[in-house]
């Protein structure tokens, strides 16, 4: 295989590197909420959205070397923009959020909500950022078959988990009143 194959490669251990690194930094916030009495709540589908986040990248590399994707600048151009300005948006959420941010769900409400940042617009920014990204790495390298396959896996975790993080955050009056009646995902549009 060529060149952008063996870059492409580099690259997906690179992003899954980064979230090793989110995960120490997520365990560390955890205990530090747990120091102040929060409690994670249960999630029973939590290893669903680790799976697929590995899957994503492994799924990627394998299309590309497996199946032999061709690198299309046409194609990786405006994906690689969509995956910056996601990864842009994602350090955003990370950095408005502070103590509060995980990679679980934990009722951190009671530490104040958080309405500044990409949240002045929007309930979920992270969620959408981590979705178009992890749409377009496999566009990176035309890995079509995993960006669609990946994609409706996404919608189908991300459903399971939005419901669970939503039944905590929104029994919160406060959060209620400020946040409820922000779109989710996209400003301007109700989903």
């Amino acid at each position: 295989m060529g060149m952008s194959t063996r870059w492409y490669t580099l690259f997906l251990a690179a992003v899954g590197l980064g979230r090793l690194i989110e995960l120490r930094i997520s365990r560390r916030r955890q205990r530090a909420l747990a120091m102040r009495g929060i409690v994670m709540i249960a999630e029973p589908h939590f290893y669903q959205m680790v799976l697929l986040h590995a899957g994503v990248l492994l799924a990627s590399g394998l299309e590309v070397w497996l199946l032999r994707r061709p690198f299309r600048r046409a194609l990786a151009l405006p994906s690689s923009v969509v995956v910056v300005l996601a990864n842009a948006l994602r350090w955003w959420v990370i950095r408005t959020l502070a103590g509060h941010w995980n990679v679980q769900v934990m009722n951190s409400v009671e530490l104040g909500v958080v309405t500044d940042g990409p949240f002045r617009w929007i309930r979920h920014p992270n969620y959408a950022a981590v979705f178009l990204e992890l749409t377009m790495i496999p566009l990176l390298h035309s890995a079509w078959l995993t960006a669609l396959i990946g994609t409706f896996a996404h919608i189908w975790v991300l459903r399971r988990r939005i419901a669970i993080e939503e039944a905590v955050l929104l029994a919160d009056p406060t959060y209620r009143a400020v946040m409820g009646p922000k779109p989710r995902f996209v400003p301007g549009i109700r989903l």
